[in-house]
């Protein structure tokens, strides 16, 4: 027998074995709930090399395995994103022609990792193969965050000193630079062109924090030549409205930028959680972010100018002065434009020195709470930091993983200018005690989702990337339901096939 008609054979053997076992499985036109939709994230810091890596000496094997065994930990948690910093102080931790890579990875501001690996690249992509997102978190002033490194020749502090101001002991790109604002936009910009990024994510660092004395704040930040020659030109904003107005325009442009390069990939801002003391009425705050920092958050989120909000509501729900469920509240009434609520909750300070005694269950309170007040396409929160999962402080994991019991994913954005994904096409292969689900590719989808239903009971199994065009289920369900999840979270309707 010649080989090419051997092959032949063979070919149309498997076709049949395949027709014969996809005969267990037909379509039906039975209904589907849709998933349960929440955004259940955590932030992994760099900088001081908070949460990754853990020292700035390790090899690339060392350093991807601690990613992997926090990606690990998210999944099995039941998170369905990660905010990574990949921008510390006008650096990289990922391959950038622009600013050089990281002190906080290499130890040597501008040493790329040795075997040639980019963190960024190999963080997405095991992120999503977890059903994870991945954010691309920056910090878009902060030029130094320690004195413990030397910045490379190529580091904006040496390229462009005229544009640096003392922060205490830090430099900080002046804000009232356009080429500051602009390189910022720049590198994030490159990112969201470059790299398959589910967000690009800025913090609370805008201007920086004041100095406080005895209760005294003090602004630490001399840009004084500039204000004066802003008013030289005929300039009419007093300083502080001048400085609310240098930001208010990064965030602009930020929002501009990104959605003009890829209209899908989210902006996400987490700022100070209190927007002036005396909002709510019961608030009290030492620090004012609108006077201070010069952040108008409030307005940033009126005019819709991100696609979620993360305020950074690091306080217990019982306090009254600065209580978590009081701010919560007075941000969802400020959401008029109904973008996502997202706050961040500060699982780090489960029994810690800086918030003695406090326990797990504070978290599962908030998250209750974030339930309660969400926007209409559903609510969401970030913990601070994924350290507090990974180490487990007080039984943290299992209590999450109890609120956490069915499987969610993040809330959609229509806004982003979205059609409605096109239906899974899938072809069904049967085993004794198994089922293989093989997917045809489609251009329009992002990721795939998997339901099952046994008895009266649909469960969520996976979300999937779409990249990936096969599944293994190792039961034989009911019925199986997949659907196509486009790049801004629209679901196609569903192909369900029912056990004859």
């Amino acid at each position: 027998m010649n080989a090419p008609f051997t092959r032949s054979l063979l070919l149309a053997a498997v076709l049949l074995i395949g027709s014969i076992a996809s005969a267990d499985y037909l379509p039906t036109k039975s209904s589907v709930p849709d998933p349960r939709r929440e955004f259940r994230a955590a932030w992994i810091a760099t900088v001081h090399n908070i949460d990754w890596p853990s020292r700035n000496n390790l090899s690339p094997t060392q350093q991807r395995a601690e990613l992997v065994e926090l990606l690990d930990t998210a999944a099995e948690t039941g998170f369905n994103a990660v905010i990574l910093q990949v921008r510390t102080e006008c650096d990289a931790l990922y391959k950038s022609k622009i600013e050089p890579w990281s002190f906080f990875l290499t130890g040597n501001m501008g040493k790329a990792p040795s075997d040639g690996y980019d963190p960024l690249a190999f963080a997405i992509d095991e992120a999503h193969k977890r059903g994870i997102e991945l954010h691309a978190w920056f910090n878009p002033f902060r030029a130094s965050a320690t004195e413990r490194s030397s910045k490379s020749s190529q580091h904006i502090t040496k390229t462009h000193s005229s544009l640096m101001l003392s922060a205490g002991t830090m430099k900080w790109g002046n804000p009232a630079s356009d080429f500051i604002r602009k390189r910022a936009i720049e590198v994030m910009v490159d990112v969201t062109k470059r790299y398959d990024v589910d967000a690009i994510h800025i913090d609370d660092y805008f201007y920086p924090y004041p100095k406080t004395v005895n209760g005294k704040v003090y602004d630490q930040f001399d840009d004084s030549a500039s204000y004066a020659a802003y008013r030289a030109k005929g300039g009419k904003l007093d300083l502080r409205d001048w400085r609310r107005n240098n930001i208010n325009a990064f965030v602009s442009d930020l929002y501009a930028s990104v959605k003009s390069t890829k209209e899908w990939v989210e902006v996400g801002i987490s700022p100070f959680g209190i927007w002036r003391p005396g909002y709510p009425n019961s608030t009290k705050a030492g620090l004012d972010a609108y006077d201070h920092i010069f952040a108008d958050s409030r307005k940033w989120l009126q005019q819709g100018w991100l696609d979620y909000f993360s305020p950074q509501l690091y306080w217990r729900i019982d306090p009254p002065d600065q209580s978590f469920t009081a701010l919560n509240k007075w941000w969802a009434e400020q959401n008029l434009q109904q973008r996502h609520l997202y706050p961040g909750i500060a699982s780090n300070r489960i029994m810690s020195s800086e918030d003695k005694g406090r326990p797990a269950t504070e978290s599962i309170r908030q998250i209750d709470q974030t339930r309660k007040f969400a926007s209409r396409m559903g609510p969401g929160h970030i913990h601070w930091s994924i350290k507090a999962i990974k180490e487990d402080r007080d039984g943290l994991r299992s209590k999450l993983q109890s609120a956490y019991d069915e499987v969610a994913i993040p809330p959609a954005t229509p806004w982003n200018g979205s059609n409605q994904p096109s239906p899974v096409y899938v072809a069904p292969i049967v085993e004794s005690n198994a089922l293989t689900l093989s997917f045809k590719p489609a251009n329009d989808a992002r990721w795939r989702l998997i339901q099952i239903k046994d008895g009266n009971t649909w469960t969520t199994l996976r979300l999937m990337p779409a990249k990936e065009l096969s599944y293994r289920i190792p039961k034989r369900p009911d019925e199986v339901s997949i659907r196509h999840v486009n790049s801004s979270g629209l679901l196609s309707i569903p192909t369900i096939l029912k056990q004859q």
